[in-house]
């Protein structure tokens, strides 16, 4: 039986400018509109150019959306909240350890941490955005699909 799915989910990195607003506007696509889904930094970053670009090549777009904190969250409950980098998860277990709140931690490379040509760093990023829908996918969607396989 396919677990069910959570009905908020909010996505964690360390200044939400890169892995988290990818995953959160992925899983916005990927899953069913009344899963809630947001994303956080533990710290505020500065929005980051080439996660434009590779979230564009998708069809998707930040819109004027601008990186967040935790502590800018309206809503502080969710179901699930999945760490993309080791700072986030350590924050998260802080922040859940007196709440019913699951944790999971999928280790993402950081992206900015690649230098060279352009087309060398918009690899990384690309790399970053396969990963995250690669893993969006089996966490929450295969079930279905492995159904559908029978």
């Amino acid at each position: 039986m396919p677990a069910a799915l959570p009905r908020s989910i909010l996505f964690l990195c360390g200044m939400n400018a890169v892995r988290s607003p990818m995953a959160e506007q992925l899983a916005r696509r990927m899953l069913p509109p009344a899963t809630f889904v947001a994303s956080a930094g533990v710290h505020r970053g500065e929005r980051d150019p080439f996660v434009d670009a590779v979230l564009a090549e998708e069809g998707l777009t930040l819109g004027e959306r601008q990186p967040r904190a935790m502590d800018d969250l309206e809503d502080d409950y969710f179901d699930l909240i999945v760490t993309l980098a080791p700072e986030a998860h350590h924050a998260a277990l802080e922040l859940t350890r007196s709440l019913a709140v699951d944790v999971e931690y999928w280790p993402m490379p950081d992206p900015t941490d690649v230098g060279g040509r352009r087309e060398q760093i918009m690899a990384a990023y690309r790399d970053v955005r396969e990963r995250l829908k690669a893993r969006i996918s089996r966490r929450f969607l295969l079930p279905e699909a492995k159904n559908a396989a029978d």
